[in-house]
């Protein structure tokens, strides 16, 4: 894997189709097949903003709206004759002729040379040029266009892949940026734990993830996706409540590695706030790197979420250290720090209000924002034990109940195994969503802030599936005497 892909999307190369004007709906047949090529919208950023009025068939100029039947196109390797496929159902095929009827409205053409840009991953172009080869079309490495992002795709082999659905519904990640997928998901299990924090409530997660996962109740196939995630939440609650010596609510049955919530609120309540800067610190450094390779030294330097920001947080948090410790040293060191990111940022925000008078108020007043609202961002972070305590109050509720219900013996019994049951499902079901929500919170408004400042373009590749006949020779567009097409699919009627 290139060093690139390593740390972001996958490296992506500007390409233009080249094809004789006889052979351009053969060639988009065999493009739509690869499926590897994302066109940009005519008259977009990259396009060429040429486009006739209608789709037609690129061969004989017939219009090729496809039945609104809802069928999935299909495309042939020649062109079928569209009159038999209509008259036999086959709307599937019709609507794959008017995909590349619409495609081929969008090529410029120069004399008998069509031509069409688009986007392509750098490890796909040799392969879809040596496809092409054979009906006389070329694939032509362009240089990228100025200020045009080429599209994101995020690499299949990515550690953190499971975990890119939390990232996407955020932001597309920018394709100069890093995919911070496997990060951001180890900081969302993370912080969910801490506030699930119950060895019994994250070992039913566990098993939750494992039915997922082997799909052993059907209904639950649309969190297939997530089991990476209900894996990850139920072992990092198990390790928080064995910290906490949680297991169902503090019934003793595993003894407290680190502390008791209820006892210790306010260690609990610091514990969370150095959580807090310690994934405030990775969130800037990870900004830091993203400005780098988006711009350079100088947004870097500059960007309130770059090293001015960095600088900032770094310095108040060598200020809070000193007055803490007692270290005048660090209290001078953490000043002069802050002092210099603050005046960076001021530059940096002067310079994108256009400066002048008015550009000075206006960095002025998000220099004083972009300081208060780093506060915020920390202090917010003590929902972190403040959710812990709930959960770790509603747990001992259940358990107390039940265990004054147990001791009155006979019907007492009973009716202590079903307060322990509600409860327990009450306080596993509530307290859940309530952490994944706060986590989710966390890490788009105090994490994600700082990671991105821009969205990306989403690679979408045109991807229409070819028909093969199943047997050398045969037409898989002649309908056989079943009533089925030779590869065994029936007609769409």
């Amino acid at each position: 894997m290139p060093r690139r892909e390593a740390l972001g999307p996958v490296t992506m190369q500007r390409v233009a189709l080249l094809a004789p004007r006889e052979v351009l709906r053969d060639v988009l047949a065999q493009v739509a097949d690869e499926g590897c090529v994302a066109f940009a919208e005519p008259g977009g950023p990259g396009g060429n903003g040429h486009r006739t009025a209608r789709p037609q068939d690129a061969t004989s100029g017939r219009l090729t709206e496809p039945r609104p039947n809802g069928t999935r196109p299909v495309v042939a390797a020649t062109a079928p004759d569209l009159e038999q496929c209509e008259q036999r159902g086959r709307f599937d095929l019709v609507a794959g002729e008017a995909e590349i009827a619409r495609r081929a409205s969008e090529c410029v053409e120069r004399g008998r040379v069509c031509g069409v840009p688009g986007w392509a991953p750098s490890s796909a172009v040799a392969p879809l040029a040596e496809r092409l080869r054979p009906l006389g079309a070329v694939v032509v490495p362009l240089p990228r266009p100025p200020g045009v992002q080429p599209p994101t795709l995020l690499p299949a082999t990515d550690p953190g892949r499971p975990f890119a659905p939390l990232v996407e519904t955020y932001s597309t990640v920018p394709y100069a940026d890093v995919n911070p997928s496997l990060v951001a998901g180890l900081a969302y299990v993370a912080m969910f734990g801490m506030m699930f924090a119950d060895a019994g409530h994250g070992i039913l997660l566990l098993l939750l993830a494992l039915v997922v996962r082997q799909l052993w109740w059907p209904r639950l196939r649309g969190l297939q996706p997530a089991w990476v995630f209900l894996a990850g939440a139920g072992a990092a609650s198990v390790v928080f409540g064995l910290l906490y010596g949680e297991f169902f609510g503090p019934t003793g049955v595993v003894p407290a590695l680190w502390l008791t919530p209820l006892e210790h609120p306010v260690e609990l309540l610091a514990a969370a706030l150095a959580a807090g800067a310690v994934l405030l610190a990775a969130a800037y450094a990870l900004g830091s790197v993203n400005r780098y390779r988006e711009g350079g030294w100088r947004q870097t330097l500059y960007a309130p979420s770059g090293l001015a920001g960095s600088a900032l947080f770094l310095g108040l948090g060598a200020v809070a250290g000193g007055l803490f410790a007692g270290a005048d040293w660090a209290v001078y060191l953490g000043c002069a720090v802050a002092a210099g990111g603050l005046a960076a940022a001021y530059v940096g925000l002067f310079t994108a209000a256009g400066g002048g008078g008015s550009g000075a108020v206006e960095a002025g007043i998000e220099l004083f924002d972009l300081v208060i609202r780093l506060g915020a961002n920390l202090v917010s972070f003590a929902r972190l034990a403040a959710f812990g305590l709930t959960h770790a109050a509603l747990a001992a509720v259940v358990w107390t109940a039940t265990v004054a219900l147990w001791d009155r013996g006979g019907l007492g019994l009973v009716a202590a195994v079903v307060v322990f049951l509600v409860g327990t499902a009450v306080a596993f079901g509530l307290e859940g969503l309530i952490a994944a929500i706060q986590a989710l919170r966390l890490e788009y408004y105090e994490l994600f802030s700082r990671v991105f400042v821009s969205e990306g373009v989403p690679f979408r590749p045109w991807h229409v599936p070819m028909e093969q006949p199943t047997r050398l020779g045969e037409d898989p567009h002649v309908e056989s005497s079943n009533g089925k097409s030779p590869n065994g699919k029936e007609d769409v009627a």
